[in-house]
């Protein structure tokens, strides 16, 4: 029976879509910043997992595990708070300050607080935490910005460095070595290779001088 259970919860919930839309597949999401108070469960998944399976209690969705956003503020905030996270361990939690550079693909994007809800892919380059007259530089190799209508940025890098434990030397050797290889690359994979190098070696080169 249960080999076939995702089939009849597909079947159950295209049923209940046309016998009443608003009631199953045709629910209108909230927008993140208006997530209610209380984490709510996917109603339309328990109805159909019910018809399929009555006597066991239907799992959790990943909706049970989401934890309500705060709602956006009436007014602007004096501070902007961050999180940058890598997948091995946390850089910045909740902290309030004043902006943050992060590096776009489309360029470099300051955050103050206020800033309109975004979602920015990183690319290398240098991703600046701005307190007062402290500046806290990091060099990411890559990620995504996701920047919240309630003044809440949330960072997430694959690598990342703080600039001033770069060392310029092998910086340098990196990029002559890259830029030897894309020389000399014969296929379109080695050339595709190297030019990441140079790219990311360039970058790093960028943030030493800059």
């Amino acid at each position: 029976m249960y080999r076939h259970a995702p089939r009849l919860l597909i079947r159950a919930i295209g049923e209940g879509g046309r016998r009443s839309a608003p009631s199953a597949v045709g629910v209108t999401r909230s927008f993140s910043t208006d997530v209610p108070a209380a984490p709510s469960e996917d109603a339309a998944f328990v109805e159909a997992w019910r018809k399929v399976a009555p006597n066991i209690d239907p799992p959790k969705t990943p909706l049970a595990f989401m934890k309500p956003r705060p709602p956006t503020p009436s007014s602007i905030p004096s501070k902007l708070t961050v999180n940058f996270v890598l997948p091995y361990q946390s850089e910045i939690a909740n902290k309030e300050v004043d902006m943050v550079i992060v590096p776009a693909t489309s360029g470099q994007m300051g955050v103050l607080p206020g800033h309109v809800a975004t979602i920015a892919e990183l690319k290398p380059g240098v991703l600046s935490v701005h307190e007062g007259n402290d500046i806290t530089k990091y060099f990411v190799s890559s990620g995504f910005a996701f920047i919240h209508a309630n003044s809440v940025t949330d960072i997430v890098a694959v690598e990342a460095v703080p600039v001033d434990h770069i060392d310029p030397s092998l910086v340098q050797k990196g990029l002559a070595d890259f830029t030897q290889k894309l020389n000399s690359a014969t296929t379109e994979l080695e050339k595709a290779e190297a030019q990441i190098g140079v790219d990311v070696h360039s970058a790093l080169n960028a943030a030493l001088s800059g």
